[in-house]
Protein backbone atom coordinates (compact mmCIF):
# COMPACT_ATOMS: atom_id res chain seq x y z
CA UNK A 1 0.00 0.00 0.00
CA UNK A 2 1.45 3.34 -0.59
CA UNK A 3 1.59 6.12 1.60
CA UNK A 4 -0.49 9.12 1.71
CA UNK A 5 2.06 11.66 0.83
CA UNK A 6 5.29 10.35 -0.77
CA UNK A 7 8.96 11.37 -0.21
CA UNK A 8 10.01 14.42 -2.04
CA UNK A 9 12.40 11.93 -3.96
CA UNK A 10 9.85 9.82 -5.24
CA UNK A 11 8.87 10.14 -8.58
CA UNK A 12 5.07 10.10 -8.57
CA UNK A 13 2.60 12.30 -7.23
CA UNK A 14 0.10 10.18 -5.39
CA UNK A 15 -3.58 11.53 -3.54
CA UNK A 16 -2.44 12.82 -0.65
CA UNK A 17 0.15 15.23 -2.43
CA UNK A 18 -2.81 16.63 -4.06
CA UNK A 19 -4.93 16.22 -1.31
CA UNK A 20 -2.83 18.68 1.06
CA UNK A 21 -2.64 21.30 -1.99
CA UNK A 22 -6.24 21.45 -2.04
CA UNK A 23 -6.03 22.25 1.97
CA UNK A 24 -3.59 24.55 1.56
CA UNK A 25 -4.95 26.58 -1.40
CA UNK A 26 -8.57 26.80 -0.35
CA UNK A 27 -7.30 27.66 3.49
CA UNK A 28 -4.49 30.32 2.09
CA UNK A 29 -6.57 32.29 -0.65
CA UNK A 30 -9.21 32.28 1.63
CA UNK A 31 -6.98 34.10 4.40
CA UNK A 32 -5.23 36.20 2.01
CA UNK A 33 -8.70 37.12 0.48
CA UNK A 34 -9.41 38.27 4.02
CA UNK A 35 -6.24 40.03 5.06
CA UNK A 36 -7.01 41.68 0.98
CA UNK A 37 -10.61 42.96 2.62
CA UNK A 38 -8.60 44.47 5.50
CA UNK A 39 -5.64 46.08 3.76
CA UNK A 40 -7.58 47.15 0.50
CA UNK A 41 -11.06 47.00 0.59
CA UNK A 42 -10.97 44.02 -1.90
CA UNK A 43 -13.97 41.28 -1.97
CA UNK A 44 -16.75 43.55 -0.48
CA UNK A 45 -14.37 44.41 2.42
CA UNK A 46 -14.06 47.35 4.86
CA UNK A 47 -10.57 48.39 3.71
CA UNK A 48 -8.13 49.87 6.27
CA UNK A 49 -9.43 52.87 7.50
CA UNK A 50 -12.90 51.48 8.96
CA UNK A 51 -10.89 48.22 9.62
CA UNK A 52 -8.75 50.50 12.19
CA UNK A 53 -11.91 51.96 13.44
CA UNK A 54 -13.23 48.41 14.35
CA UNK A 55 -9.27 47.51 16.12
CA UNK A 56 -9.82 50.79 18.15
CA UNK A 57 -13.42 49.48 18.89
CA UNK A 58 -12.04 46.27 20.13
CA UNK A 59 -9.56 47.65 22.27
CA UNK A 60 -6.60 47.76 19.83
CA UNK A 61 -4.46 51.14 19.87
CA UNK A 62 -3.66 52.49 17.72
CA UNK A 63 -6.32 50.75 15.30
CA UNK A 64 -4.88 51.20 12.46
CA UNK A 65 -1.46 49.80 13.03
CA UNK A 66 -2.93 46.81 14.53
CA UNK A 67 -5.41 46.62 11.65
CA UNK A 68 -2.12 46.81 9.02
CA UNK A 69 -0.26 43.87 11.29
CA UNK A 70 -3.82 41.60 11.31
CA UNK A 71 -4.41 42.36 7.21
CA UNK A 72 -1.01 41.47 6.61
CA UNK A 73 -0.43 38.65 8.52
CA UNK A 74 -3.72 37.40 6.95
CA UNK A 75 -2.53 38.30 3.63
CA UNK A 76 1.27 37.14 3.59
CA UNK A 77 0.72 34.04 5.94
CA UNK A 78 -2.15 32.84 3.88
CA UNK A 79 0.07 33.52 0.30
CA UNK A 80 2.89 31.53 2.20
CA UNK A 81 0.34 28.76 3.76
CA UNK A 82 -1.21 28.24 0.05
CA UNK A 83 2.39 27.92 -2.26
CA UNK A 84 3.84 26.15 0.74
CA UNK A 85 6.39 28.54 1.89
CA UNK A 86 7.59 28.82 5.13
CA UNK A 87 4.79 26.48 5.82
CA UNK A 88 5.51 26.08 9.83
CA UNK A 89 6.07 30.26 9.88
CA UNK A 90 3.14 30.86 7.55
CA UNK A 91 0.83 28.02 9.87
CA UNK A 92 1.87 30.21 13.29
CA UNK A 93 2.08 33.97 12.07
CA UNK A 94 -0.76 34.28 10.03
CA UNK A 95 -3.19 31.89 10.93
CA UNK A 96 -2.48 30.43 14.63
CA UNK A 97 -1.89 33.94 16.14
CA UNK A 98 -4.85 35.87 14.15
CA UNK A 99 -7.40 33.16 15.17
CA UNK A 100 -5.98 33.52 19.05
CA UNK A 101 -6.55 36.77 18.85
CA UNK A 102 -10.09 36.74 16.95
CA UNK A 103 -11.34 34.29 19.89
CA UNK A 104 -9.76 36.07 22.42
CA UNK A 105 -11.10 39.57 21.46
CA UNK A 106 -14.32 38.95 19.01
CA UNK A 107 -15.86 35.03 19.11
CA UNK A 108 -15.09 34.16 22.23
CA UNK A 109 -17.70 35.57 24.22
CA UNK A 110 -20.03 33.69 21.59
CA UNK A 111 -19.77 30.40 22.96
CA UNK A 112 -18.72 27.64 20.73
CA UNK A 113 -20.84 27.56 17.31
CA UNK A 114 -20.55 29.93 14.49
CA UNK A 115 -23.95 30.95 13.94
CA UNK A 116 -23.69 32.42 17.76
CA UNK A 117 -20.50 34.26 16.60
CA UNK A 118 -18.61 31.62 18.61
CA UNK A 119 -14.99 30.53 17.58
CA UNK A 120 -15.93 27.36 15.94
CA UNK A 121 -14.97 29.01 12.65
CA UNK A 122 -11.80 29.64 14.08
CA UNK A 123 -10.38 26.69 15.83
CA UNK A 124 -11.14 25.33 12.41
CA UNK A 125 -8.89 27.41 10.69
CA UNK A 126 -6.31 27.02 13.67
CA UNK A 127 -6.10 23.33 13.91
CA UNK A 128 -5.65 22.90 9.88
CA UNK A 129 -3.28 25.21 9.94
CA UNK A 130 -1.26 23.05 12.88
CA UNK A 131 -2.48 20.30 11.34
CA UNK A 132 -0.33 21.25 7.77
CA UNK A 133 2.88 22.50 9.83
CA UNK A 134 2.94 18.89 11.63
CA UNK A 135 2.10 16.71 7.92
CA UNK A 136 4.66 19.20 6.01
CA UNK A 137 3.12 20.91 3.31
CA UNK A 138 3.61 18.18 0.77
CA UNK A 139 5.64 17.55 -2.75
CA UNK A 140 3.43 20.33 -4.24
CA UNK A 141 5.13 22.93 -2.31
CA UNK A 142 7.79 25.23 -2.38
CA UNK A 143 8.98 24.27 0.70
CA UNK A 144 9.78 20.82 -0.60
CA UNK A 145 13.78 21.30 -0.81
CA UNK A 146 13.66 22.53 2.72
CA UNK A 147 14.09 20.51 6.00
CA UNK A 148 10.83 21.12 7.22
CA UNK A 149 9.04 19.85 4.60
CA UNK A 150 8.03 16.61 5.91
CA UNK A 151 6.36 18.43 8.61
CA UNK A 152 6.81 16.91 12.42
CA UNK A 153 6.38 17.87 16.09
CA UNK A 154 8.67 20.56 15.87
CA UNK A 155 6.89 22.36 12.90
CA UNK A 156 3.89 21.88 14.85
CA UNK A 157 5.33 23.14 18.13
CA UNK A 158 6.97 26.04 15.86
CA UNK A 159 3.03 27.31 14.93
CA UNK A 160 1.27 26.38 17.99
CA UNK A 161 3.99 28.04 19.88
CA UNK A 162 4.95 31.58 17.84
CA UNK A 163 1.71 31.74 16.95
CA UNK A 164 0.29 31.68 20.31
CA UNK A 165 3.42 34.21 21.81
CA UNK A 166 2.59 36.51 18.82
CA UNK A 167 -0.91 35.95 20.22
CA UNK A 168 -0.02 37.43 23.57
CA UNK A 169 2.03 40.13 22.39
CA UNK A 170 -0.62 41.71 20.47
CA UNK A 171 -3.08 41.29 23.08
CA UNK A 172 -0.81 42.59 26.08
CA UNK A 173 -0.10 45.18 23.66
Amino acid sequence: MEPAVRSPTASRLCAGDWGLLLIRLTFGVLLAGHGAQKLFGLFGGPGLTATGKTFDAAGYHPGKVFAVIGGLSELVGGLGLAVGLCTPLAAAAAVVGVMINAMVTVSGAHGLWDQDGGVEYNISIAVVAIAIAAIGPGRLALDRYFPWRDGGWPEAAVALGLGGVGAAVALSV
